[in-house]
């Protein structure tokens, strides 16, 4: 558990449009990485194509390569829906599926990866994925009952139990807070630093406060105007970037001065 993410000269085309520009990078296992940035700098659709998440858009592909300990995800015959068991994902919005209960929740990416495992082995697959995500004392009453009746707090911590209990090697959230109110985006963030033991996180945030408080290293992308391709500026240690930025675009997006 816990990959390694390199990224080599990554670009990101919807058609013929180029939304992300030529990014390298190097993930750490077991930490967290923000990707800071304004509204439209391909932060959001450069963390989708580390688990090939933007090829649901018709016309959308990459160039370049991202290699998870070695292994490019981008290689020939290779399934994106494996890649996408390896590299979990939770969204903006907590989206459980309505219909199903909690516990069918939290088994249906294990489901769909036509992964067969007995009633015991689920139970204890549920219990740990639920306990993994804080959730377990909440909800061991009333798994059978329907996911929605989560509130939104829990809900999106049910959406990382669905995403831990692939036994993934990384999990990617893209601004897993923003429509959460503040004490449970606390909740999510104490488990962002409990989760980086297990696994590689990153997350896309616009809250830079969130940024300094749960991230190691940060990236910052900006853009230089509508129609132009989204870039990595800097990359280094959170602390780096927020108290001694060496890129003065960075310096002027963390105190406040544009985006």
């Amino acid at each position: 558990m816990s990959k390694r993410i390199d990224v080599e000269h990554l670009n990101v085309h919807y058609g013929d449009f180029l939304a992300v520009q030529d990014v390298s990078m190097n993930i750490e296992p077991r930490s967290v990485t923000a990707f800071i940035g304004p509204s439209g700098c391909g932060k959001s659709t450069f963390l989708r194509t580390l688990n090939r998440m933007h090829e649901v858009i018709p016309g959308a592909y990459a160039e370049g390569r991202v290699l998870l300990d070695g292994d490019d995800l981008y290689g020939k015959g290779v399934d994106p829906v494996t890649v996408r068991s390896m590299v979990g994902m939770v969204f903006q919005r907590p989206n459980p599926f309505p219909t199903m209960s909690i516990r069918d929740n939290v088994l249906a990416g294990v489901k769909l990866n036509n992964k067969r495992i007995s009633g015991s082995e689920a139970d204890e697959l549920v219990e740990s994925s639920l306990r993994g995500a804080n959730l377990w004392n909440e909800v061991k009453d009333r798994l059978g009952r329907p996911g929605s009746g989560l509130s939104g707090g829990q809900q999106q911590r049910l959406c990382i139990a669905r995403a831990i209990a692939v036994k993934p090697d990384v999990i990617l959230m893209d601004e897993p807070c923003s429509a959460l109110d503040p004490i449970s985006t606390l909740a999510i963030e104490d488990l962002i630093n409990e989760i980086k033991t297990d696994y590689t996180v990153v997350i896309v945030t616009h809250n830079m406060q969130q940024a300094s408080r749960v991230s190691d290293k940060t990236a910052f992308f900006n853009i230089e105007g509508t129609g132009k391709p989204g870039r990595l500026i800097e990359y280094a240690p959170t602390s780096d970037i927020f108290n001694t930025p060496q890129k003065k675009e960075t310096e002027d997006y963390v105190s406040g001065r544009f985006g």
